[in-house]
């Protein structure tokens, strides 16, 4: 017989089980309708079960293999790149601001929130990025962009002020310079808010796809977003013109339209869902921990 304390708890179990559920059903679905026939979606809509399972959705965004496996290799070393690049600058910043025996702490830490608030504006970033770095058509264009963030300068700032101002003192006492003291102390004590840091950036370089338009004309440094885009605005066009369908040949009601849609969807955010649940413990402590007084 339960007692009256584990009632509660079930109940609490069983409101998180309908909860992640919910969550789960929409991707689930997602998976589902690109595995489903054009002619099934359209006659019985769309179904977590499909009557006919087809696979012509990813015939047609893989149908040059090639090309889709070499962006997601630039998207990979944007990704890999620029969040290490991006933790190691983010956490230099972020530590200098956070240390309350800076004498300029106040005047930098609002010159990093008033960039939140403003900032420059597309055409003087395109200007600079072309015409002074000269950066069109390379990787720095989509690493550069992306790298440093004020918002998270100010997560991990709140992170690194918690750190007691003793350690680094004592450590100085000990001989430990400014460098030694940030690689060895304060990074491996900041791990939950890296980890935090990490995952945001990494989301951030993998979903870009907006700089990559503006900066790259080589199609072999196209990144993977970028790539879908271009699919789905294709597949867009040919559905929205019959006339050039039918003089290339191509028949609207074999189509997969509505199923491709999907599979570009399960291509583009596939490979984070599975990275994620290693983070999700470093994730959770790294929101929280900023947060409470030691």
């Amino acid at each position: 017989m339960k007692t009256k304390a584990q009632i509660p708890q079930a109940i609490i179990h069983v409101v998180f089980i309908i909860i992640s559920l919910l969550m789960i059903m929409p991707f689930a679905l997602v998976v589902m309708v690109s595995l489903t026939s054009e002619e099934s979606i359209v006659k019985n809509g769309y179904q977590f079960w499909p009557q006919i399972f087809s696979l012509d959705a990813y015939r047609y965004v893989l149908q040059t293999p090639d090309i889709i496996l070499r962006a997601y290799g630039i998207t990979a070393l944007i990704t890999i790149a620029g969040t290490l690049c991006g933790l190691l600058i983010t956490a230099m910043t972020a530590y200098v601001v956070s240390r309350r025996d800076y004498r300029y702490n106040r005047v930098t830490t609002f010159y990093v929130f008033f960039t939140m608030l403003f900032s420059g504006g597309l055409v003087p970033a395109y200007i600079l990025m072309t015409q002074y770095l000269h950066l069109k058509d390379s990787l720095f264009a989509l690493i550069l962009p992306v790298m440093l963030s004020p918002f998270n300068i100010m997560v991990m700032k709140g992170f690194m002020s918690k750190i007691p101002l003793e350690i680094i003192e004592s450590a100085k006492i000990d001989g430990a310079k400014e460098l030694r003291i940030f690689f060895t102390i304060i990074l491996p004590l900041s791990k939950p808010a890296l980890a935090t840091m990490g995952l945001l950036i990494s989301f951030a370089y993998w979903n870009e796809w907006f700089n990559a338009m503006l900066y790259i004309d080589n199609p072999k440094l196209v990144p993977l977003q970028l790539l879908l885009v271009r699919i789905l605005n294709s597949m867009e066009f040919l559905t929205s013109n019959s006339d050039f369908s039918s003089q290339m040949g191509i028949n609207l009601a074999d189509f997969p339209n509505n199923s491709a849609r999907m599979a570009i969807a399960v291509l583009a955010g596939g490979p984070m869902l599975v990275i994620f649940p290693f983070f999700q413990r470093f994730f959770v402590r790294g929101l929280t921990v900023g947060s409470l007084k030691g």
